[in-house]
């Protein structure tokens, strides 16, 4: 059973199809795990055992009728603790929440329990999702899977690490500047980021609505789409038959690849190479609208995520971590005329790079310029932390900007992922290209 931890969640659901695997067993050996590792508390907020146990016994029951919901039922899974739960406490890793117990599930959870997905618990996350590092001592930091003592990437810092120990077959997150990518980099996953709007937020704490993205952290491009489709209630992208060649990249040099180290910039550049050894053609290219674009960053994030929390982080501002509440505060430096000036450059700017890009199947870089820092250091040096979030975020932070669907895939090189970015909508299209990709780097 050991060897069930570490399985791809979609051969998961193909053993339990052919009856090699029983929910009922497969739940109960993820709980087992849980139960015995010794990073849990740092990892699970909550476990909502008694639920993933009668979800296990209905989805057995369906797998022995020849009823089957979809290709993933029966398979258990974890959820960041910003995805409402009816019954079981949901606070966005923040003490200001403490307490709220929704009533509902949100509407993506839903879907995936109507398809038959187990419901193992609530994952640790950055507080109120405003942090690319990972790093919350209010609740609990996970540890990377590389070294425990680095950050493991966030702000669905749990929702990786969950994953990448073993503890849950996949993991649901969301994404509003780089808050799947960057963890799923960190620690050697799969990391979707779908389009805004492509799936609905009810039920999910906010951040930035213009911004929020909900999407899964996997181990292969395969489960992200089945993950995306049982979240939709829609069918799963076509993987068969998925080749490089004839595929036009473009290499994106603009705001990315400045200041990006060693480790990450050499894995890139090893996995470039595997790319165009596999046909793929890639051409280095400037977005002189992605610099202007970047820098409307801090006023579209921050005057949203301020605007919508100040009220209840100034009630008790004492509780928050001192770094992720003063990033809140700076929205206050912004105006109402400063925000919607800012969104109508945007628009501008998305218009300017979606004609340069349209003759590219997709735009790549290195996920993170960075490799995951100390997170000793982190919480001991203010400055640093400072510096280093906004590092992380800084390139995946181009597909939440300029509105793309998005990828990130493992180099091979421990915490350094590629980045594969999309127009908006175009999940299916870019989960083909990103399965040609991964067969290219493994």
């Amino acid at each position: 059973m050991d060897e069930w931890l570490t399985t791809s969640a979609a051969e998961l659901g193909r053993a339990i199809e052919a009856g090699k695997i029983d929910p009922v067993d497969l739940t109960e050996a993820f709980l087992a795990a849980i139960d015995a590792h010794e990073h849990t508390p740092r990892i699970y907020a909550r476990l909502t055992a008694d639920r993933a146990r009668a979800e296990a016994r209905a989805a057995s029951d369906r797998a022995k009728a020849g009823l089957r919901r979809s290709p993933l039922d029966g398979v258990p899974i974890s959820w960041k603790d910003l995805f409402d739960t009816a019954g079981v406490a949901t606070e966005a890793g923040s003490a200001l929440l403490k307490g709220r117990v929704p009533d509902r599930d949100a509407w993506v959870l839903r879907n995936a329990t109507a398809a038959g997905l187990v419901c193992l618990g609530k994952t640790h996350m950055t507080e109120l999702a405003f942090s690319g590092l990972g790093v919350n001592p209010v609740t609990a930091t996970p540890p990377n899977v590389n070294d425990p003592a680095l950050a493991p990437g966030g702000s669905s810092s749990g929702a990786a690490t969950s994953v990448a120990f073993g503890l849950a077959a996949a993991g649901i997150g969301s994404d509003t500047g780089g808050s799947v990518r960057v963890p799923a980099a960190w620690n050697d996953l799969v990391g979707l980021k779908t389009t805004a709007t492509r799936l609905s937020l009810q039920g999910v704490v906010p951040l930035a609505e213009k911004f929020d993205t909900i999407g899964p952290l996997t181990r292969t491009v395969e489960d992200a789409a089945l993950l995306l489709a049982v979240m939709e209630g829609a069918r799963p992208a076509d993987l068969h038959d998925v080749s490089l060649k004839g595929m036009r990249l473009a290499a994106l040099q603009t705001s990315v690849i400045p200041d990006v180290r060693d480790a990450p910039l050499a894995a890139y550049n090893e996995a470039v190479a595997r790319l165009e050894k596999a046909g793929a053609t890639v051409e280095p290219v400037e977005s002189p609208e992605l610099a202007e674009a970047m820098t409307l960053a801090p006023v579209l994030y921050t005057a949203e995520a301020y605007g919508r929390w100040r009220e209840t982080i100034e009630a008790a501002p004492d509780l928050m971590h001192e770094q992720v509440r003063e990033r809140f505060r700076s929205g206050a430096n912004f105006s109402g005329p400063d925000y919607v000036e800012a969104c109508v450059k945007l628009e501008r700017y998305r218009a300017r790079w979606q004609a340069r890009m349209a003759g590219f199947d997709a735009v790549i870089c290195p996920t993170t310029p960075n490799l995951p820092p100390d997170v000793a250091r982190l919480q001991s040096e203010g400055d640093y932390f400072v510096t280093e979030n906004l590092l992380t975020l800084r390139n995946t932070r181009v597909g939440n900007l300029m509105g793309l669907c998005a990828t990130t895939l493992p180099t091979g090189t421990p915490g350094c992922g590629i980045m594969f970015m999309a127009p908006q909508m175009t999940e299916e299209r870019l989960l083909r290209l990103s399965a040609a990709a991964e067969q290219a780097l493994a």
